[in-house]
C-alpha cells in the first residue's frame, strides 16, 4: 500500500487516542540539513564516535573532542526546523499530542514551538564545568575555543567545560524514567525518524500500548508496530496535518 494511503489510518489512530506521545530521532532533522549518524553519509562515517564522543576520551583527552567533535556539533546550530517539527508543534497546540521525547540534541523542536520536549540525549544550549558545575552558554563556549582555549577551562576552578549533551558512557537524564512511565500510561506512541537502534530509548515503543512508525528504512520494531509508514518525516507529517485539517481537528496553518 502506498504510504499516503496509510495517512488516513494514522489520523484514525491519533484521533482515537486520549494520550499520545511522540518519539523522534535523527531522521526528523535530516530535512533541516543535519545528517543522520549511521547512514553512509552520516556523522559516524566521518569520525569514530567512541573516540571523539565518549566520556572516557573526554575525561582523558578533552582536546580531541574540541578539535574534532565540536565543529561537527556546532554545525547543528545553523539548522532550522522543517515541516515535521512545525506540524508537531501544531499538534501539541491542538491537544492531539501531549509531548515529544527526542533523541536529538539540535533543539529544533523548541525552535518550532513545541513546549513539552524531553531531551534524552541532552542539548547544545550550554556547557558545564566538570569540576564545579559552572555553566556557560554555547556561544561562550565557542568564543573560548575561537580564542585558542583547547580545551576551554573554567576560570573559577580550572575544570574543563563539557557540552550538556549525553556522550557515550554518560547516564541518561532523570527524565528518562519519567518518560518510561508516561509512555506506559499513553494509548499511542508515534515514532518519527528513528531506527530504534540506540538503547535504552529504543525500548520505549515496547512499553506503549500501541505505536506507529514513520521512518525511511527498517527499524528494530517493525514487526510490533500497529502501523508503519516508510516516508520522509516532513512529507508524512504534512500529509497528516492536511488530513486533520480536512476533518476539522486541526486549524489551517496561518502565515
Amino acid at each position: 500500500m502506498p504510504w499516503r494511503e496509510k495517512i488516513v489510518e494514522l489520523a484514525d489512530l491519533l484521533l482515537s487516542s486520549s494520550k499520545t506521545l511522540v518519539l523522534t530521532g535523527a531522521g526528523i532533522s535530516t530535512e533541516s540539513g543535519i545528517p543522520d549518524f549511521r547512514g553512509p553519509d552520516g556523522l559516524w562515517s566521518k569520525v569514530d564516535p567512541i573516540e571523539v564522543f565518549s566520556v572516557e576520551t573526554f575525561t582523558q583527552r578533552p582536546k580531541v573532542f574540541y578539535e574534532v567533535g565540536l565543529p561537527l556539533l556546532g554545525a547543528l546550530h545553523r539548522a532550522r526546523p522543517n515541516t515535521a517539527h512545525y506540524v508537531l508543534a501544531r499538534l501539541e497546540e491542538a491537544g492531539l499530542i501531549q509531548g515529544v521525547i527526542t533523541q536529538n540534541v539540535d533543539g529544533l523542536h523548541q525552535q518550532a514551538g513545541s513546549r513539552t520536549v524531553y531531551e534524552m540525549h541532552g542539548h547544545l544550549r550550554s556547557a558545564t564545568c566538570i569540576g564545579c558545575g559552572h555553566q556557560v552558554s554555547w556561544r561562550q563556549l565557542e568564543e573560548m575555543v575561537e580564542q585558542g582555549a583547547l580545551p576551554p577551562l573554567c576560570a573559577a576552578c580550572g575544570g574543563v567545560y563539557k557540552p550538556d549533551a549525553v556522550f557515550f558512557g554518560d547516564p541518561l537524564p532523570p527524565e528518562f524514567d519519567y518518560c518510561c512511565r508516561e509512555v506506559a500510561d499513553s494509548q499511542l506512541l508515534l515514532v518519527i525518524g528513528s531506527s530504534l537502534e540506540v538503547a535504552p530509548v529504543n525500548y520505549l515503543p515496547y512499553l506503549s500500548k500501541k505505536f506507529a512508525l514513520i521512518n525511511m528504512g527498517p527499524t528494530m520494531a517493525d514487526s510490533r508496530a500497529a502501523l508503519r509508514i516508510e516516508a520522509r518525516a516532513g512529507e508524512a507529517m504534512q500529509a497528516l496535518a492536511d488530513e486533520l485539517v480536512k476533518r476539522g481537528r486541526l486549524r489551517e496553518k496561518t502565515i
